[in-house]
Order: structure tokens, then C-alpha cells, then sequence
């Protein structure tokens, strides 16, 4: 097992355990919306995103009990994004991570009521006083979660990735379509350990550039999983995009011109992570795992 493998490993049992106590539990007619939503976030993936949270605030020594909260979030709502991006009226899909999707186990309307119940138990989390005992620092993390999450974020990148289906973006509109569906909550998750450990300047731009490259790199290696890829080891279907008629890296690039664009990402990301020293050797490790995952 490599460093990273071990790291990425602990990182998940450790954000398994706050997302199992933070989410409710209840014997009333509630508690199907609460295992709803507990069945969603513990059905797998590999916490990319807390992994980030966490290990950026560790570059500034944040303690854990400072960042976990945050770590937790930012995973409920990538996976309210993943509930809601699956029901019949977006992407109606039947498997994800391998598992029916949240609607097919439970009902469209529980599944409904879970993605909001997931992004809602976020902001909780990002502004509750038992985490970061700096009140300011909380309303800086609860807005900049909103702001990756909305409309100027995923969502309006959604929004525009629902577009795309009828009509023709060229790669610049294919970018800007990303840096928000898919890049927004990087930049937030990168941009986490500096705003809990009150940093700004140089050292906050470095995690800002590092998350806008690999943000880009990993919508560039899904697309190409999603056409060399399969459902077995992807645990959902693949080639929908461009059943759907979706113009993608890979449609725009070439194969070998998107896996060269991919690893030049990756590399500028690990570039601009220099002035942190060996402190950032896990995040370096995890920009280049990026491009060569399999899932």
C-alpha cells in the first residue's frame, strides 16, 4: 500500500465516522429520510474532497476538530449533487458506486428530500459554533460554500452541462462549464485549510491555482473513464455523454492531446505547490492520482 493509498484510506474512515454522527437519527416517519440520506453518502467513493479540506488544513497545522466539519460537508454536498443529478429528470441513472441510486433504492420524492436534506446539513456544519471557534472563519466557509454550491457554482454548471445537450460548446465553453460543475468544489475544498487557518495572500492563490488544475484534470481523466472505462469498475454507465450528444474534452482534444493536457495539469498543480515544502508531498501525490485512477 502506498502513502497515498494509506492516507486516502484513514481520510475515509475517519469522514465515515463524522458523517455517521452528524447525520440524525430517528424511530419516527422521519427516520426513512434520514437512512436515505445516510445510504447515499456511506454507499462509497473516495472522499477526494475532505481528503483536500483535511490535508490543505494540515499544511497550517489547523486541528482536527477545526477542519472535520468541513471535511463532512463538503461530502454531503458532492453527494446531494450525485442524488439529484440521478433522478429521472436529470441524468436517470440506476447505479452509482456500484449500488442503485438513492431514488431506485427509496422514491424519487425521499430522494428529493435527501440531496436537500445532505446540502442543508451542510451549512449546519460549516457554521456550527462546535467547529471552528472563530466566528468569522465560519461565516467565511459558510459563504464561500454557497458560492461553490449555487448558481455562479455546480449548480449553474449543471445548468449549463443540461444545455450542452442541445448544442455545440467549443473548448472554452467546455472549461468555464467544468471550473463550475466540477471545479467549484475543489477550489472550495483547497481553499478551506487557508481560510481555517486565517491565511491569505500568496500561500491562499497557491491552493487556489492547485485546485483550478486539478479540477480541470479530473473532468478530463472522467471523460476519458467514461469512454475507456467500464460500468464494473466505474459502478455506473458510461458512454452516456456522448449518447446525449455532449461535447467533452476528448471530443474537443483528441485522446492523446486530453491525456497530455491532463498530466500538463497535473503538473502545474504539483508546480504551484512549492512553496509548502515536503508539508504538501500528499497533496502533490494526489494531483498525479488523479489522471491515473481507474474509478
Amino acid at each position: 500500500m502506498t502513502r497515498l493509498d494509506a492516507a486516502m484510506r484513514a481520510t475515509a474512515q475517519s469522514v465515515n465516522a463524522a458523517m455517521e454522527k452528524f447525520i440524525p437519527r430517528s424511530g419516527d416517519s422521519d427516520g426513512r429520510l434520514f437512512d436515505a440520506m445516510r445510504y447515499a453518502v456511506m454507499a462509497g467513493g473516495k472522499r477526494l474532497r475532505p481528503f483536500l479540506v483535511l490535508n490543505t488544513a494540515s499544511l497550517f497545522d489547523v486541528p482536527g476538530p477545526w477542519s472535520m466539519p468541513s471535511a463532512a460537508a463538503i461530502e454531503m454536498v458532492h453527494t446531494y449533487s450525485l442524488v439529484h443529478d440521478d433522478l429521472p429528470a436529470m441524468d436517470d441513472d440506476d447505479l452509482r458506486r456500484g449500488q442503485p441510486t438513492c431514488h431506485r433504492k427509496f422514491d424519487e420524492a425521499t430522494a428529493i428530500l435527501a440531496g436537500d436534506s445532505l446540502l442543508t446539513l451542510a451549512f449546519e456544519l460549516v457554521g456550527a459554533a462546535h467547529g471552528h471557534p472563530d466566528a468569522g472563519v465560519r461565516a467565511e466557509m459558510t459563504h464561500n460554500l454557497a458560492v461553490a454550491a449555487g448558481g455562479l457554482g455546480m449548480a449553474g454548471g449543471q445548468m449549463m452541462d443540461l444545455a450542452a445537450e442541445h448544442g455545440d460548446l467549443d473548448l472554452d465553453a467546455v472549461m468555464r462549464l467544468q471550473r463550475r460543475k466540477t471545479g467549484a468544489l475543489f477550489r472550495f475544498s483547497c481553499e478551506a485549510g487557508a481560510i481555517l487557518a486565517r491565511r491569505g495572500g500568496a500561500e491562499r492563490d497557491a491552493l487556489t491555482r492547485y485546485a483550478d488544475h486539478i479540477g480541470l484534470a479530473f473532468q478530463i481523466a472522467d471523460d476519458l473513464l467514461d469512454l475507456e472505462g467500464s460500468e464494473a469498475d466505474l459502478g455506473k454507465a458510461v458512454g452516456k455523454d456522448a449518447a446525449a450528444g455532449k461535447a467533452t474534452f476528448v471530443d474537443l482534444l483528441g485522446l492523446e492531446e486530453a491525456r497530455r493536457r491532463a498530466g500538463q495539469l497535473v503538473e502545474e498543480a504539483v508546480g504551484v505547490l512549492e512553496p509548502f515544502g515536503a508539508k504538501a508531498d500528499l497533496l502533490r501525490d494526489v494531483a498525479r492520482y488523479i489522471v491515473a485512477r481507474k474509478n
